[in-house]
């Protein structure tokens, strides 16, 4: 499972993680299931997965299952790519309220664009394994913004049941703007710009710059701060602009007129729907929740639950995402499903259903630069050469009651058991004789 040169250091660790063991990838086919490919489409009845050497080799009606390739009968279940959470905390945190277990923001740290969260990413946290449960088998996992617009580098991981998480580290990085930009910057969206500006116009000198020169006496960020940006500014990392009003990110997509090579993603974009065909015709991808329809703050106050399908009407890219704190990786599918309902009530604009898995499954992992471009892995679909990231589902995924009944990540069978299922199966059929006596009424 992933990189075969590093399973030999993963294996020496797995015991002292308390991790299973590092299982093969399986050969394996699904048959006769209710097949939604992810990309878009109706689901198929009748089709068929095939799974080999951990990718998908053929997924569609009529498919002919390989000799010598284990057939798992699918009747009556669903089968779909695994989710791709996007914008995610997992691995960050442990307790909420308990600080020394939280990883997500560094406000003491004299570091911000420099800051990595991949190091700090543990794959033994309960969140992952309950997301996993969910269906989820791909994320990625943001920094929170400390005392800077920075918050940091953002990284892609799988959801395996190994000691090696992350596929890609420094994926991205996260700037914040409006409101909550201007706040950190210094109070004003007026700060914000120049602090943003100033700092790519520090990391193109610092990018110039001979090996060892000296920097000017007036730069204002850490030498590893403008280092950090550098990729930024070439366009080889992409630049997540959390963003909601309108007119912000009018003057986001402004940006590139000075840094022309930004690769950006709009996150956030509440009334993004007004902007829509010019966030369209940039052809930047929106990372956006659900239903985000109460005016919580000025910078929000068009915000209405068909802003994601007025958006795709205009042809935006848009993944549902945002999926932090409360709003668990495991509810994608619930939100998405909302989006297919939305479509019932009259002047709403809401997304088909195939629409809607793309929408947490291969929209989201091409945001992330998983399409399978350029040499890199492809994910959230169930096509030739993808990852074999596959999840049976009891029924419709995108209806709350359906649930996953078993979940592949790269061809590797997954456990599906966390703390909460242990939980569960503990107090269920408590033994009532054995209370305290407090409770003897």
């Amino acid at each position: 499972m992933k990189r075969l040169s590093t399973v030999a250091a993963a294996l020496a660790g797995v015991a002292a993680l308390g991790l299973p063991s590092l299982a093969s990838a399986q050969d394996f086919a699904i048959t006769n299931a209710t097949l939604a490919i992810g990309d878009g489409s109706a689901p198929i009845e009748g089709g068929t997965v095939v799974v080999r050497g951990g990718k998908v080799i053929a997924a569609g009606a009529g498919v002919t299952v390989p000799a010598g390739v284990e057939a798992i009968d699918g009747s009556g279940k669903w089968v779909t790519p695994g989710i791709f959470a996007t914008y995610t905390d997992l691995g960050l945190f442990d307790v909420q309220e308990v600080s020394e277990s939280d990883d997500r923001g560094s406000d003491q740290a004299p570091f911000n664009a420099a800051l990595d969260v991949a190091p700090a990413i543990n794959p033994a946290n309960e969140h992952i394994a309950v997301s996993r449960e969910g269906g989820v088998t791909r994320a990625s996992v943001t920094p929170f913004n400390g005392n800077s617009i920075f918050a940091g580098q953002g990284a892609l991981i799988d959801l395996g049941a190994d000691p090696e998480a992350v596929t890609k580290a420094r994926a991205f990085q996260v700037v914040a703007l409006g409101e909550g930009g201007a706040k950190l910057a210094g109070g004003s969206r007026v700060a914000a710009h120049v602090a943003l500006r100033n700092a790519l116009r520090e990391a193109r000198d610092v990018a110039a710059m001979a090996q060892g020169a000296d920097r000017q006496s007036d730069a204002m960020l850490t030498r590893a701060d403008a280092a950090a940006l550098g990729p930024v500014i070439a366009g080889t990392q992409p630049l997540y602009v959390e963003v909601e009003r309108a007119a912000d990110i009018r003057s986001v997509l402004s940006l590139k007129r000075e840094f022309p090579k930004l690769d950006l993603v709009l996150v956030g974009a509440s009334e993004g729907w007004l902007v829509a065909n010019e966030i369209a015709a940039a052809g930047v991808p929106v990372i956006a929740t659900a239903l985000n329809d109460l005016p919580a703050q000025f910078d929000r106050i068009a915000a209405t639950q068909s802003n994601v399908g007025r958006m795709k009407l205009a042809g935006v890219k848009v993944a549902i995402g945002m999926l932090a704190n409360d709003n668990q990786p495991r509810y994608a599918p619930q939100e998405a499903g909302n989006l297919v309902a939305l479509n019932k009530i009259p002047g709403a604009s809401g997304l088909s259903w195939g629409e809607a898995l793309a929408a947490i499954t291969s929209i989201p992992a091409e945001i992330s630069g998983m399409d399978g471009r350029n040499g890199h892995m492809r994910a959230g679909v169930l096509a030739p050469g993808a990852v074999g990231d596959v999840v049976v589902w009891d029924g419709d995924p995108l209806e709350l009651s359906s649930a996953p009944l078993e979940v592949w990540i790269d061809g590797v069978k997954q456990p599906l058991d966390n703390h909460q299922s242990r939980l569960k199966e503990r107090y269920k059929d408590l033994d009532r004789t054995s209370l305290p006596k407090a409770y003897d009424w």
